[in-house]
């Protein structure tokens, strides 16, 4: 069964609290999104690491229940 934006959204936000979160579903088929998540979490993380961070917010959903997210964070500016 397909993920909804929604509850992408929700789960990144019930780990980053702070987090501006952009979610947007490319393909209209609850498989293909992509993410925008900017949180002071990030600071000072490399990329790799934030990502990461994110990965784990979503419980273990990627590579099941949600097929493909196109991810893009960053710390916010100061």
């Amino acid at each position: 069964m397909p993920m909804d934006a929604k509850e992408i959204e929700t789960l990144i936000k019930a780990k980053f609290p702070d987090a501006a979160v952009d979610i947007r579903d490319l393909a209209g088929d609850g498989d293909h999104f992509s993410a925008h998540v900017v949180t002071s979490a990030f600071a000072g993380k490399s990329r790799v690491l934030q990502h990461k961070m994110v990965y784990d917010a979503l419980e273990g959903r990627m590579g099941g229940v949600l097929h493909a997210l196109a991810l893009t964070t960053a710390a916010p500016k100061t």
